[in-house]
């Protein structure tokens, strides 16, 4: 799985996982932070949230434009730069006036322009590793496990946004409100690290910062891409476009996790749970569950009975430890909605090999689905997750909220449904999104023109932004309608994308 590949590949994976951990901390507790805090309805809260997140994905557009010209290198660390400025306003507890709004907007503004000038071109540099012929085979595996780092950081995150709250409130005795500053906190130190690394390891991939005119002719000297004659650059381009327009209601239902599935969890799923369910809430068992997964395929593929034998020895510390660890549960224990947005990240963590050894295997007999055909059937499952959520909550009541003491709105907890409802449709969503993003993000480094790197990554990305946006119908179907019919949207809109994809699956293939 690892081996063969850049070393500047794991470098520039560390960095963007450090950024990641604090990104999905803040997001962790941002919906719920905003409808505590400044008492916001569930539509108005969803609609700062989905701004924020197009905001997000929409700079990374500007920031390709600036790299093409000045340098990927050079927006990544000022982009760092911003989004620290952002996180520390967003760190400061102001209260829920006027005032502190206006502030948090601002710091919202900073952070959406710092990810754009980031995360973009990072993932161009990523891209730019594989230009050279002898890694242009490895390129669809680097990116699985790029896209395999940043869920490193997130699967993390949730529990730390609830520690760092509870603490907060509990030793530094800060109300409720005050306490959700210090997990939009941890960002900062994040982003620290990020830089930290980036520049510790910065030698194994310098070559593909570009702003060099030097070491920019090098590169291209060095690329297997051909030139393109104006009509294949058109192509591309027309093809790429093709994709974006697809994505956009993949993340438009993806990103519910945040929102409607947030709310969801909230509201309507026991706050408890006891004997192996428990289990699953304490992130460390997931570590060690990936551990038993990894160190399964170590201990199949390594190629020395030295290596076997650690994996084993990895896999039985594991189990026992797990083993251990559920003989001294006792009761029940109590969890939190943002708790769950660790699910996503562990499932992508843990099954990543387990997509790159099928998709090997496929590859091997050479029939591995192209990129565009695996986005298609990543929308197929994405409407699999929302059937299962809309059969789930067949006959719940409407979401209800009362006044609060303080006159503002206060959401109900109405209903008891099982959690394993919301972690099973995580599981599934993910190998949705295992399927598209990773390769999507492989697709548009491979067939975007050579002058227009930059440029398409950040189509890319306001894809995803717009996608984003959109995210917001979840907040405005959220009391209006029954759950089942909001789960039902995307379930729909999902196979209708599946199906433009495969009626223009022979253009799209044409480019691969």
């Amino acid at each position: 799985m690892f081996e063969g590949q850049p070393k500047g590949l794991f470098a520039l994976a560390l960095a963007n996982t450090g950024e990641r951990f604090g990104y999905y901390t803040m997001l962790a507790v941002f919906a719920l932070f905003l409808r505590a805090n400044y008492g916001l309805s569930a539509g108005m809260a969803g609609t700062i949230y989905s701004s924020f997140l197009m905001f997000v994905y929409f700079f990374p557009l500007f920031g390709g434009m600036l790299a093409d010209k000045f340098g990927f290198g050079k927006m990544v660390t000022t982009g760092i730069i911003i989004m620290f400025v952002g996180y520390l306003l967003l760190s400061v507890p102001l209260g829920g006036d006027t005032t502190a709004l206006v502030v948090m907007l601002a710091a919202l503004l900073l952070i959406g322009f710092g990810t754009g000038l980031f995360k973009g071109n990072l993932q161009v540099m990523v891209g730019n590793l594989y230009d050279d012929p002898k890694y242009a085979d490895k390129r669809d595996a680097g990116f699985s496990i790029f896209y395999m780092a940043i869920n490193i950081g997130a699967l993390f995150a949730p529990t730390a946004a609830i520690k760092i709250k509870e603490w907060a409130e509990t030793s530094l005795g800060y109300s409720s409100n005050d306490a959700y500053h210090f997990s939009f906190a941890v960002a900062c130190a994040s982003l620290i690290l990020s830089i930290a690394i980036y520049y510790l390891f910065r030698s194994t991939f310098r070559h593909t910062e570009g702003g060099n005119k030097k070491a920019d002719k090098a590169q291209a000297a060095a690329s297997s891409e051909p030139e393109l004659t104006k009509e294949e650059t058109k192509q591309r381009i027309v093809a790429l476009c093709m994709v974006f327009a697809v994505v956009i209601f993949f993340w438009m239902a993806f990103h519910q996790n945040g929102l409607s599935l947030t709310y969801f969890a909230d509201e309507f799923t026991d706050h408890t749970v006891e004997g192996v369910q428990a289990m699953a809430f304490d992130v460390w068992n997931l570590v060690l569950i990936i551990l038993i997964v990894y160190g399964g395929f170590a201990l199949f593929q390594s190629k020395t009975q030295k290596g076997k034998g650690i994996a084993a020895a990895i896999i039985i510390a594991a189990v026992a430890l797990l083993v251990w660890k559920y003989n001294r549960l006792q009761g029940e224990l109590g969890i939190e909605a943002p708790i769950f947005q660790q699910f996503n990240p562990f499932y992508v963590v843990a099954l990543t090999p387990v997509s790159m050894a099928i998709f090997g295997a496929l590859s091997a007999k050479g029939k591995e689905p192209s990129a565009p055909r695996k986005i298609a059937y990543g929308m197929i499952v994405a409407a699999a997750a929302y059937a299962l959520m809309a059969f789930g909550s067949m006959g719940l009541p409407m979401p209800q909220t009362v006044m609060g003491a303080d006159g503002e709105p206060v959401a109900q907890h109405v209903a008891d449904v099982t959690p394993n409802l919301l972690i099973g449709t995580y599981l599934i969503l993910t190998f949705g999104e295992l399927l598209l993003s990773p390769m999507g993000i492989s697709f548009v480094s491979k067939v975007a023109p050579p002058k227009y790197k930059g440029m398409m990554m950040g189509g890319w990305f306001v894809a995803t932004a717009i996608g984003n946006q959109l995210v917001v119908v979840g907040g405005l179907l959220w009391g209006a309608v029954p759950l089942w019919v909001c789960w039902s949207v995307f379930l729909v809109i999902c196979l209708i994308a599946a199906i433009f994809m495969f009626a223009m699956m022979k253009r799209l293939e044409k480019v691969c």
